[in-house]
């Protein structure tokens, strides 16, 4: 069984301490967009409305990369990781990078 990684958006966990710093814990994806999902956004373009292709399409980009992170973090021994942040990139026209990475640490044990 995998051990399980606290992941989190703020500096500090409530009621545990940090013992020690491992590092930066990162995880992406790269994902370009597809000739079928162009189509419909096209025409989603014509009559407005949210684009769920593009949304699905990034819901599941940025998952990836959430994953890969605590993939990454387990690798590190980490017990959690702290200050996640996302970010996005252009990397070519009809391309883009999600980013996912935050501070893997170690509590001090109890």
């Amino acid at each position: 069984m995998e051990k399980r990684i606290l992941v989190t958006t703020t500096e500090t966990v409530p009621g545990r301490e940090i013992g020690e710093v491992l590092g930066i814990a990162r995880g992406s994806t790269v994902r370009a967009r597809m000739f079928v999902n162009d189509f419909f956004a096209g025409l989603k373009n014509l009559v407005g409305g949210e684009i769920s292709e593009y949304t699905k399409l990034q819901a599941k980009s940025r998952e990836q990369a959430l994953q890969r992170m605590i993939a990454h973090g387990r690798e590190m021994g980490a017990d959690a990781i702290v200050n996640v942040r996302m970010t996005t990139s252009m990397i070519m026209q009809g391309a883009s990078e999600i980013l996912a990475y935050g501070t893997a640490v170690k509590f001090k044990e109890e």
